[in-house]
């Protein structure tokens, strides 16, 4: 927070106290400064499940699952190998896209 209030010429001690005071009193008071399309630097929040590594993550967890745990390999060359040839036939006879099932409310509601 120091470093955003200094690019945006801001002076630190004018924050005010983590808890009791000022952009520092709560959540919502350091987001919004956070947020702050006035600013020369802000954040832009985004929901964690709009991220393209979820299904990156997805592949890889396919991937270690059916061809690396437990997986018996002679050498990096084989490995690569094993890897290669689980690739081609996934996009032969399994690739599709993930199913989307998000439904945009939290979980524990």
């Amino acid at each position: 927070m120091g470093w955003v209030a200094s690019q945006c010429g801001i002076a630190a001690e004018s924050l005010g106290t983590k808890g009791k005071s000022g952009v520092l009193k709560s959540v919502a008071t350091r987001k919004a400064f956070l947020t702050d399309a006035s600013h020369r630097v802000r954040f832009v929040y985004v929901p964690k499940h709009t991220s393209w590594r979820n299904q990156v993550e997805i592949w890889f967890r396919v991937l270690a699952r059916r061809v690396l745990r437990r997986g018996n390999f002679r050498s990096v060359a084989d490995l690569r190998d094993k890897i290669l040839a689980y690739i081609t036939y996934h996009n032969r006879t399994r690739a599709n896209p993930y199913k989307w099932t998000y439904t945009g409310r939290p979980l524990n509601v």
